[in-house]
């Protein structure tokens, strides 16, 4: 029988931190895909992923089980991302936040679906960057508003209102 990561990282906050290996083999590419969706940099952002987990075991007594674990999770990665844009970039706000880098594709992809997906993310990496943030968190990580809501702290309607912005914007860059 597998574990919920609720009850696993509950077991971690509980003092059996070595239960975190469980988490980190579940949840590391997801948490360095987001952070690499925020900075383009995949050496950042192997380091800002070594630097969620570890977070997310110095900080182990704040897990409350009434979040799910990927909210919380996730919290941990976008202020990790943030206390690295705040430490080496200070002159920037959150919206002027670095593009990430455009990555490659597959080549065995037909030439079409390429220049789509290089579009696609060309574009998404010119949104400012919360709404970049939204996008990927809803979108790419299949987060429900409630979830992105409690990580951000305000209200579902801010964040249906700031998805459905981020969309907009991403089509006009598309299709303009």
């Amino acid at each position: 029988m597998t574990l919920s990561n609720e009850s696993v990282m509950a077991m971690v906050r509980d003092g059996q931190v070595e239960q975190l290996a469980i988490l980190f083999e579940r949840y590391h590419v997801r948490v360095f895909n987001f952070l690499l969706r925020m900075t383009g940099d995949r050496i950042l952002s192997e380091d800002l992923t070594q630097e969620v987990f570890f977070r997310m075991l110095k900080y182990r007594h704040t897990y409350r089980e009434s979040r799910t674990f990927t909210t919380w999770m996730f919290q941990i990665a976008r202020n990790v991302n943030l206390d690295y844009l705040r430490k080496n970039h200070p002159e920037m706000a959150a919206d002027d936040a670095p593009e990430p880098v455009a990555r490659t594709v597959d080549p065995s992809d037909d030439m079409e679906k390429r220049e789509n997906v290089v579009r696609l993310r060309q574009a998404l990496a010119r949104l400012p960057w919360k709404k970049r943030e939204l996008l990927v968190l809803s979108r790419y990580h299949d987060l429900r508003y409630q979830e992105i809501a409690d990580m951000l702290d305000c209200s579902v309607s801010a964040i249906k209102v700031g998805v459905h912005r981020a969309l907009e914007d991403l089509r006009r860059m598309l299709w303009t």
